[in-house]
């Protein structure tokens, strides 16, 4: 379990290069700079931000295996896990929606301050998004679980890897799915907080039970 600053830079480390880390460097301080402007995350986990965010959004790389993209991230809001994923696999098309226009912005600045040319920024609800077939789909904190994978169905096929930090909730979420297509997810824990649970998944989500 990953306990600190530096133990989670450690971690993060591991799983990238050295320019990459510095991305994230500077994600990490414009994040505490735009966050005396809006509320982008919780003020405390400022003082943490490799262990509660950056960490904790890279760790989502484990279990993609040799997923390629494109990567769709789900109410990116401040960035987190896509913007993350980005700055560690800048080679990869990754996807950011999300409506509220401030969040939007900064996404957009963050996006450009980092270089990440492949990074995309879709300023709008996910329904208005144009379809397209993703590698992996990853979500924080966007919705109760089925009704993400509703709202996510169309842009899934057989080979999409679903990574879904869900917290305390994890496996009842998994375990309030139809029977029929539970077995498609399961829970893996959380390297950043021994209370919290991923949802994992493969393949195809279909809206209609």
């Amino acid at each position: 379990m990953i306990a600190s600053e530096e133990e989670a830079r450690t971690y993060v480390a591991s799983l990238c290069d050295a320019a990459a880390i510095q991305r994230l460097e500077a994600l990490a301080e414009e994040l505490k700079r735009e966050n005396q402007l809006q509320n982008l995350v919780a003020k405390p986990t400022l003082d943490m931000v490799w262990q509660r965010h950056i960490a904790d959004s890279a760790q989502l790389l484990e279990f993609c295996g040799d997923a390629q993209g494109p990567w769709l991230d789900l109410g990116s809001g401040a960035g987190f896990p896509g913007l993350v994923i980005a700055a560690m696999r800048p080679e990869m098309e990754v996807v950011l929606v999300e409506s509220r226009k401030r969040r939007v912005d900064w996404l957009t600045r963050a996006t450009e301050l980092m270089g990440l040319a492949k990074c995309r920024i879709e300023g709008r609800r996910l329904e208005s998004v144009e379809r397209f077939d993703t590698g992996v789909i990853s979500a924080r904190a966007f919705a109760p679980l089925e009704r993400l994978l509703t709202l996510s169905a169309r842009f899934s096929t057989s080979t999409t890897c679903w990574v879904l930090p869900k917290g305390r909730s994890a496996s009842q979420e998994v375990t309030g799915l139809p029977k029929n297509r539970r077995s498609m997810f399961h829970v893996e824990q959380s390297r950043t907080d021994p209370e919290a649970g991923i949802v994992v998944g493969s393949g195809q989500w279909s809206a209609h039970r």
